[in-house]
């Protein structure tokens, strides 16, 4: 494992970051947000007993995840992957690529080698089959970190903002009905399938299926964040029985676990 430095992170992130107006609304949200998973990347590593210096790896994870976030606000003015960039892949290319934004962060020849891939998947659908061990158990420590603090920015930012839409259109849409399946079926949903502002609201509860370690589920419940955004009270009564079904669907999960 390569030496990381905290300091230096935490002061090159804190300088990056100040180029974009943190007043807005989205830029404080991804800065907030990298903290919190950072902190959740290193109490689940505490978890799983590693080390101090893989503890310090994955922290690092955390606070490099969404790099890519930034940019895409800037250029795109959305956080929707599907309606901008990849913003997992453009912040590996972003860190590694030709702008070598990594050495910033990090003395030559010091980064992590799971950094690269563990960023680079931290949001897809599912993990490459052919990841090596080391490097899924960081990629999972990371996307399992990520997952429970979108519960609390679900929460705690306006969706409305988030997902670039109206107040009108977020309470009065429908759960597109292969989001619904995704749901009934015990797992995430994929980008493709969203067509209507609650289908973003209703993927996110769903990434509570695909949680690994004990220790994320523990910190999800704990939050309480989930319980809340099962708790969303629609206009539309066709939507409002879809959230009882999911509700249903949930406790029957945290259950059983199945």
């Amino acid at each position: 494992m390569a030496k990381v430095d905290r300091g230096r992170i935490r002061r090159e992130f804190a300088l990056y970051t100040s180029a974009y107006d943190a007043s807005q609304e989205k830029i404080k949200l991804k800065i907030i947000h990298t903290y919190r998973v950072a902190e959740l990347c290193e109490k689940i590593a505490d978890s799983l007993g590693m080390t101090q210096e893989q503890k310090d790896v994955a922290w690092a994870c955390g606070m490099l995840h969404d790099i890519g976030r930034f940019e895409q606000l800037r250029r795109y003015d959305t956080f929707v992957d599907s309606e901008s960039i990849d913003h997992a892949r453009f912040g590996t290319e972003l860190l590694f690529g030709e702008e070598q934004l990594i050495r910033r962060f990090f003395a030559e020849g010091d980064a992590p080698e799971v950094l690269r891939d563990a960023i680079a998947c931290h949001s897809a659908y599912r993990l490459p089959e052919e990841m090596d061990e080391t490097t899924r158990a960081f990629a999972t420590i990371l996307r399992d970190a990520d997952k429970v603090d979108i519960f609390r920015v679900n929460v705690e930012s306006p969706l409305e903002k988030i997902y670039n839409t109206t107040r009108r259109e977020l309470y009065s849409c429908e759960i597109s009905e292969e989001v619904m399946e995704a749901l009934r079926q015990g797992h995430a949903v994929l980008r493709s399938l969203k067509r209507t502002p609650i289908d973003h609201v209703a993927s996110h509860i769903a990434l509570a299926f695909e949680l690994v370690y004990p220790k994320s589920r523990e910190l999800a419940k704990e939050q309480g964040y989930l319980d809340t955004i099962l708790a969303f009270e629609s206009q539309n009564p066709k939507t409002r029985a879809q959230f009882e079904e999911i509700r249903q669907r949930m406790r029957r999960f945290y259950e059983t676990g199945v």
